[in-house]
């Protein structure tokens, strides 16, 4: 049986739980995720564990936060004034918004606190800083 390797398109089922078992995704009840290896586009440390698996196997995994969603930094938190929000917009904890860098690129951020006249952006994400426990099953890996 072949394993996957980088290049390879892979179908996978997974369910992502943090260390004290709270599951925060799964995509067991639907279509399985579909990437290619080595593009990216899912965090490295769960990508890197699909690497040599075959299709049908099933394995458990932890990934530290410097392979997950990096770790948890209070420089991503800011402090502004309410006033730059739009009028319309009634800011509450928890709301997800997204701030536009003068470089054009979109970040999305959380509110945290909200004060008379300020609001406390968050711009980590949900994950980071916390260790993930992926189950993660191969369902194909097509040759690149």
């Amino acid at each position: 049986m072949a394993e996957a390797k980088l290049g390879d398109r892979v179908k996978v089922h997974y369910r992502g739980s943090l260390k004290d078992g709270t599951e925060f995704d799964s995509s067991f009840d639907g279509d399985p995720l579909e990437f290619t290896l080595g593009e990216g586009m899912v965090i490295p440390g769960f990508e890197n564990a699909i690497i040599g698996m075959t299709d049908g196997e099933t394995k458990t995994v932890s990934i530290s936060p410097d392979e997950g969603y990096g770790p948890y930094s209070d420089e991503l938190i800011a402090v502004v004034q309410r006033s730059i929000l739009p009028a319309d917009l009634e800011p509450v904890v928890g709301m997800q918004l997204e701030a536009k860098g003068e470089d054009g690129t979109v970040t999305v951020v959380t509110i945290t606190e909200v004060a008379d006249d300020t609001v406390t952006l968050d711009a980590n994400h949900e994950l980071a800083g916390e260790e993930l426990v992926f189950e993660i099953q191969l369902v194909e890996a097509i040759a690149g």
